[in-house]
């Protein structure tokens, strides 16, 4: 089976929930004028209010770790380039010395503003002239300097003591200035005199960075989002873009400056490298000089083939002087005879080898005509002469020949030898050459490197290429940050509502007097019978036979609960008591006894508070008469004090008499048992009001006598400490089967409750009475 506590929960959530706006409701005039008051607070601070326009734009940092690197091209060319981190970049956006240039550059130090209704507004962009000092860093505070432009001459006058032209530097009695057209200016539809200050730099900045916030869009990202807020839309824009554009501007002078810084340190190696170089190659001249060498490798070269070309020719010079040895012994030996002639093999010479050809030529026409002719022939005999006279110039030219190889061959020996001496002088020469070398090879690497980084110092030099790129230039919203409207209405609204709940709930919650039903149960375990409203005629009996009230009916329902503690024909006492005095346990007693009354008994109602009686009054019974306390001292008769109450025939009322100086006493002596029993012989309902417990102790002993206590607790005048103290003093003096009435609960606010007298909702009652109701 499923259970139904799911469903009814809400519903009684929902109980609670109207039951505490219906008791809030009550003070519905006090919410209207808190409601009244915050909203007319909104519209005049919305009025006067200046509003906040907030300004962004975002930029993206080189980092190349979150996906930003220029091109390769970009990169070749700027060497200088640094990566970026992202949080230190965020921090020089903030940084106090770039505010101050922005400030500088923007005039923000010579801010104008014109007369508003409660306060000056600013004139940024309706102002005509812009100020300009010439020296911002040297400003001297001023304020309030009137400013008044004459538009037909171009002149303005400060404080209708000094005029001067506009766009000319004028040493004025704040410093030198100069006027300049407002690029920005818009006509106000309004002209009011105009103000200008001067401010130190630094204090304008600081209020800037107030109101600036740069931040990272992601943790994975290296874009910074820059926002700024200010009253002018326009020079909140200008503002992030003059903060962005100077940024840049920085970084580009700080990587020039390490440029520069480079450039002097590589100009300044150049020249210690240059020196260097020079001295190694006049080294190398002189070297070169010294020993004669030009190119040792190469002139070595050059002698090896020079001794191959020397003694090839000594080998030729060597063949010619056999040729010529075996030409000679041939031509010396020769008798005519035919046979190839030696000459015709590595002779050289032209003459010779003429000579030897017409010699060979002879011999062959000889030979060949011997054969034939006989030996006296004359053509025989003069070859045979001609050849005789062939072989003495060819030995003669052998001779000539043999002289000039031999000459040759002496000189082709002298060369040989002297390269051959050269070839071993080289390797030396060349090593020494070379350790030079090596030294001019590695400055001239270290010139050439350097001549390299100074043209590519000199490209980034050049460069104005920063490590960041605008996303978004600063653009600025149409409509305010602050104040909104809607906001604020609805805070108004909201305020208005809880400042009454606050005040309400925090006097209750302050208070130390029981307010709550429901505190004195947490207090005390005695059960609550009753409950009586606020009694707010001047009558202390307040039930009239025949007359409706709301409070009569209230009586009744104690009347009945009285049948639960046990109020019977045989148990007929009840006592009435309270902490302290003014609680109203007269005003209950009086009441509840003319209520009994009504319902034909017999009622006794005494007055057995002998330190302060009060109940004579309510009847209009003279202090003087005599009562309880004279029974008690043995001074009267025990029906000679009972009086009828008039226009109440059921109701008698015992007076209590005159007062005694030990009351407490009077009833410790036996005579008041004595006498309640007598009574009960008399009537129907015995009603006694006694004195507070607190104060005195009286009660408790007249406790013993009821046969039912009633405890009254005031609405909003007992102190809960009492309260919490009624078990406690109950365990050691013990209060005959206790009650608790709680007495003159008031309607909560300031409304007249048409469904009653408002406790049902708001203090926790069960049931609820309406004005008008029928009294049986």
């Amino acid at each position: 089976m499923q259970s139904r506590a799911p469903k009814n929960q809400p519903q009684k959530e929902d109980n609670q929930l109207s039951q505490l706006l219906i008791g809030y409701l009550s003070y519905w005039p006090l919410f209207l004028i808190f409601i009244v008051l915050a909203s007319g607070t909104a519209y005049f601070y919305l009025r006067y209010t200046i509003p906040k326009y907030s300004a962004s734009a975002s930029m993206i940092i080189k980092d190349e770790k979150k996906g930003y690197e220029d091109s390769k091209l970009m990169e070749s060319l700027d060497i200088i380039s640094t990566k970026k981190i992202i949080e230190n970049e965020t921090e020089i956006l903030q940084s106090k010395s770039l505010i101050d240039s922005v400030v500088a550059n923007l005039h923000l130090y010579a801010p104008i503003s014109q007369e508003g209704k409660l306060r000056f507004q600013s004139a940024y962009i309706s102002s005509p002239v812009i100020v300009m000092h010439k020296h911002p860093n040297k400003i001297k505070s001023y304020e309030k300097i009137l400013l008044k432009f004459n538009k037909e001459n171009n002149t303005v006058t400060l404080n209708n003591s000094f005029t001067g032209s506009i766009n000319e530097w004028l040493k004025t009695p704040y410093g030198d200035l100069k006027f300049v057209p407002n690029p920005y200016y818009y006509p106000p539809s309004e002209i009011k005199p105009y103000y200008f200050e001067l401010k130190k730099i630094k204090n304008v900045s600081g209020s800037i960075l107030g109101s600036l916030s740069v931040s990272v869009s992601s943790k994975l990202s290296s874009i910074l989002e820059l926002k700024f807020t200010d009253e002018i839309p326009e020079r909140a824009e200008h503002i992030l873009n003059a903060l962005i554009y100077y940024y840049n501007q920085s970084s580009v002078a700080e990587k020039n400056s390490l440029v520069r810084n480079t450039l002097a340190s590589i100009e300044n190696r150049l020249a210690v490298v240059a020196g260097d170089l020079d001295s190694i190659q006049q080294k190398i001249q002189q070297f070169k000089a010294t020993n004669k060498a030009v190119e040792l490798g190469t002139q070595g070269n050059l002698y090896l083939q020079n001794v191959g070309s020397t003694d090839n020719k000594l080998g030729e010079v060597n063949v010619q002087l056999s040729n010529l040895d075996q030409l000679e012994k041939f031509v010396s030996s020769s008798n005519n005879n035919v046979g190839i002639l030696p000459s015709a093999i590595g002779v050289n010479d032209p003459t010779l080898t003429q000579l030897m050809t017409n010699l060979n030529t002879s011999q062959m026409e000889y030979e060949k005509l011997k054969k034939t002719v006989a030996e006296n022939n004359p053509i025989l005999l003069s070859l045979s002469e001609q050849i005789n006279k062939i072989k003495p110039n060819i030995l003669s030219n052998i001779q000539t020949q043999r002289r000039n190889l031999v000459a040759s061959k002496n000189n082709l020996s002298s060369t040989s030898g002297k390269y051959n001496s050269m070839l071993n002088y080289i390797p030396q020469k060349e090593r020494e050459l070379l350790e030079i070398s090596r030294d001019l090879n590695i400055k001239s690497g270290i010139y050439s490197f350097l001549l390299q980084k100074r043209e590519e110092s000199e490209l980034s030099y050049t460069s104005t290429n920063a490590d960041s790129k605008v996303i978004n230039f600063a653009q600025a919203g149409r409509e305010p940050i602050s104040p909104k409207r809607t906001m604020i209405y609805f805070a108004a609204l909201i305020i208005g509502f809880i400042c009454p709940i606050l005040i309400v709930t925090g006097k209750e919650l302050l208070t130390n007097k029981i307010l709550y039903r429901k505190e004195i149960e947490d207090l005390t375990s005695i059960p609550i019978i009753g409950e009586i409203v606020h009694n707010k005629s001047n009558k202390s009996l307040v039930i009239e036979p025949g007359k409706r009230s709301f409070i009569a009916e209230e009586f009744r329902k104690i009347r009945v609960s009285l049948l639960f503690l046990g109020i019977d024909s045989y148990h007929k006492k009840i006592l009435v008591t309270s902490s302290i005095s003014g609680e109203g346990k007269s005003f209950i007693a009086a009441n509840l006894a003319v209520s009994l009354a009504m319902t034909g008994k017999k009622v006794l109602l005494i007055d057995l508070d002998l330190h302060n009686p009060s109940l004579g009054k309510l009847f209009g019974i003279p202090t003087e008469e005599k009562g309880i306390s004279d029974y008690l001292l043995g001074e009267c008769k025990p029906d000679e004090i009972i009086r009828q109450v008039p226009e109440h025939d059921n109701l008698s009322f015992i007076p209590s008499g005159g007062l005694h100086t030990t009351p407490s006493e009077l009833l410790e002596n036996g005579e008041i048992q004595k006498y309640i029993a007598y009574l009960e012989t008399v009537f129907d309902l015995i009603v006694i009001d006694t004195a507070p417990i607190v104060l005195v102790t009286d009660a408790y002993h007249l406790s013993s006598l009821a046969d039912a206590t009633l405890y009254v607790i005031r609405h909003k005048y007992t102190p809960k400490l009492l309260v919490k103290r009624i078990d406690e003093n109950n365990k050691i003096n013990t209060l005959k089967n206790p009650a608790i009435i709680f007495n003159g609960v008031k309607t909560r606010g300031f409304l007249e409750n048409n469904y009653g007298y408002g406790y049902d909702y708001v203090y926790g009652a069960n049931q609820k009475i309406t004005k008008g109701t029928k009294i049986k």
